[in-house]
């Protein structure tokens, strides 16, 4: 049982290097994208905000859509009901944009009875995109992007290899606790594995932006019909184009908000539910990098606590406590330095975080066990309000009691 021991926790420390080893790739590459000149590349494009309910700061975020640093756009917030709170808050916004040359309208899709009810906005709202649209950006509306995300995100398109370009999310709270910093942390370890790996990048479909003629070609919106996740059917429908997808450092987006301890588990439960529908090899790498580190790091706890003689055994535990934990906080602080680059704006709030990001760490891999084994068993997602049941990549169930 100890040579067994000792295969895992070597493994562990291999695969903590390498992490470690990631994060400094992660932050150059930061270092390298945010060196590149301003794009001149701006073609008139369309934003489409699927909206539901009220988000904290809703009417902050929208607002920072629609005062981009970018000559010519229009946005459609999309809702599923005219009722919906979030329509208030959204005309609330037009009255105090400032740009009256920013084309602005909304939509009201239909029930879905087939897909999430996102994706049925998304799918009402390409329609409604102007003619001379020729590039579909998609952003969440609890998302608060900075004046320079839309050209940024836009600007890796004019290459006619890449197919889609995305950012990703990063949560900060307004009052910090368990659950959001915990959040926080669960979070920051998906966003690292974006970078500069074009054909393992995936999108994110909070801040993602494609061709039109990529969109129509591809056939997407056809392609989302019966699916959950917007985003996995489009990085998917990218892969197999043929085309790349590329991660923009500057389309890091900051993501307000609280999270209790019992919402920050079901909003990770219901990621790795996806996950497991729409990539499950990914789930099962999650998986067992999720037990790996369980099981060796309690292990070594142990046997440095309750051996009753100091022996090989005994340093190799401590050995691999210390190498993992420095591996570990040591990424995080790389992830860190990286994103203060992207949100310098926000740096006081994310500057909270180091204390958090340096430790949490710990508790990251068991919330992704508890993930990962929750994802075995159940299919069904609770989002925005609405029950579902996926039975398939292509198959999603509305619940209704």
């Amino acid at each position: 049982m100890i040579y067994v021991y000792y295969l895992l926790a070597a493994l562990l420390i291999y695969m903590s290097y390498r992490s470690l080893r990631g994060g400094q790739a992660y932050l150059e590459y930061f270092r390298h994208e945010l060196e590149k000149p301003g794009s001149s590349y701006t073609p008139f494009s369309t934003i489409i905000v699927p909206c539901k309910g009220l988000d904290d700061g809703l009417e902050d975020n929208l607002l920072a859509i629609l005062q981009q640093e970018y000559p010519r756009f229009e946005a459609v917030f999309v809702v599923d009901s005219k009722d919906d709170p979030a329509c208030t808050a959204i005309n609330a916004v037009l009255k105090r944009s400032e740009s009256a040359e920013i084309r602005s309208k909304i939509v009201v899709a239909p029930t879905s009875i087939e897909s999430s009810q996102k994706v049925e906005n998304l799918r009402a709202a390409v329609l409604h995109a102007s003619d001379e649209s020729e590039i579909f950006v998609f952003v969440d509306s609890d998302t608060r992007p900075k004046e320079d995300w839309l050209r940024s995100l836009i600007a890796p398109l004019k290459d006619e290899s890449v197919g889609a370009s995305t950012g990703y999310r990063w949560f900060i709270s307004e009052r910090a606790s368990l659950g959001s910093e915990l959040r926080a942390v669960w979070n920051a370890s998906i966003a690292s594995a974006l970078g500069p790996n074009q054909k393992s990048n995936f999108c994110w479909g909070g801040s993602m932006a494609i061709g039109r003629a990529t969109f129509e070609r591809l056939n997407i919106r056809d392609r989302w019909r019966g699916t959950l996740s917007d985003d996995f059917a489009m990085t998917k429908a990218v892969r197999e184009g043929g085309l790349s997808i590329y991660f923009v450092p500057q389309a890091l987006t900051a993501s307000v908000g609280n999270s209790s301890l019992i919402e920050t588990i079901e909003f990770t439960n219901r990621q790795m539910k996806i996950t497991r529908v729409y990539a499950p090899d990914l789930w099962l790498l999650s998986l067992f990098g999720a037990v790996v580190f369980n099981l060796v790091m309690l292990s070594s706890l142990l046997i440095v606590i309750l051996s009753r003689r100091i022996d090989l055994s005994v340093y190799f535990a401590a050995f691999t406590l210390v190498i993992v934990t420095l591996c570990s906080a040591g990424k995080s602080w790389l992830r860190l330095k990286a994103v203060k680059h992207v949100l310098a704006e926000r740096w006081p709030a994310v500057n909270r975080q180091w204390f958090t990001q340096m430790t949490l760490w710990l508790l990251s891999p068991l919330l992704f066990l508890i993930n990962c084994l929750t994802a075995t068993f159940s299919r069904r997602v609770t989002w925005r309000g609405i029950r579902y049941e996926l039975k398939s990549p292509s198959e999603t169930v509305i619940i209704t009691d």
